[in-house]
């Protein structure tokens, strides 16, 4: 009987050793699960459709540089800055627009991504300032006599150049970024605006301005692009540190 204890609990000892063994395998298994990380970076890119525009459309040559930085897991600031010049031939004036712009603000991502996608849909605000110039080409005037005999309406050149010109607006920015290829994304947006401020020349309207795009009722406009950019990684970062980073910010606002 004695031997018989004393194997008995030898045995006991081997399986609480296992078990043991076991349970710090288990432990180590779930400590060696890597927390999940999410990059945070710069984005830099073109307007392709104001790129593209200037090859089909004689009267417009235009370029528009764009970037965005991820702030947070769902806020990044935005930029646009840009060129434009643009010839319109309206039924009684002719005029040419040229000058550049900047426009700043920020997005939100509505969108949840799964595993280590990094999409966008957001939504977003931009302030925007233009300096340019306008210069009157040409205008009609309809005289009632001509236009009885079925006369063509005169035509006026002028070539006024009117400098020193300039604008302010709010933008309203609506759209997506999709990675199709390792860090290159590609996007669109739909942006209203609505002018804050602008200088006029005397007896002419601002009917075009760079970055505004076409004025409608004299204070709104509309406008789209369709990027291409690249994302450059800076540094990561584990999602639960960047909420509790959140939370805290949050919490610090409120008191």
């Amino acid at each position: 009987m004695k031997y018989i204890s004393k194997f008995t609990f030898s045995i006991a000892l081997v399986l609480l050793s296992l078990t043991g063994n076991a349970q710090e395998k288990t432990t180590a298994k779930k400590d060696s699960i890597p927390p999940k990380m999410e990059r945070y970076g710069l984005r830099l890119g073109v307007d392709l459709f104001k790129l593209t525009r200037s090859f089909y459309e004689k009267d417009y040559r235009g370029l528009e540089l764009v970037g965005d930085y991820r702030l947070t897991r769902k806020h990044y600031l935005a930029a646009e800055i840009g060129n434009e010049d643009k010839t319109v031939d309206d039924e009684q004036l002719n005029f040419t627009t040229k000058g550049t712009y900047l426009k700043v603000g920020f997005d939100y991502n509505s969108y949840q991504n799964w595993l280590d996608m990094e999409n966008i849909i957001s939504i977003g605000l931009r302030y925007g300032v233009s300096s340019f110039s306008q210069t009157l080409n040409s205008y009609q005037l309809y005289d009632p006599n001509n236009q009885y005999f079925g006369e063509a309406p005169t035509i006026y050149p002028t070539n006024n150049e009117f400098n020193g010109l300039s604008a302010q607006w709010i933008e309203v920015v609506a759209g997506m970024k999709a990675e199709v290829f390792n860090n290159v994304f590609v996007g669109f947006s739909f942006r209203l605006n609505r002018l804050v401020t602008q200088k006029q020349p005397n007896n002419f309207e601002n009917l075009y301005i760079p970055g505004f795009n076409r004025t409608y009722n004299g204070d709104f406009g509309v406008g789209f692009n369709y990027t291409v950019s690249y994302f450059i990684p800076l540094y990561k970062s584990t999602v639960k540190a960047k909420e509790k980073a959140d939370k805290k910010s949050k919490t610090a606002q409120k008191k």
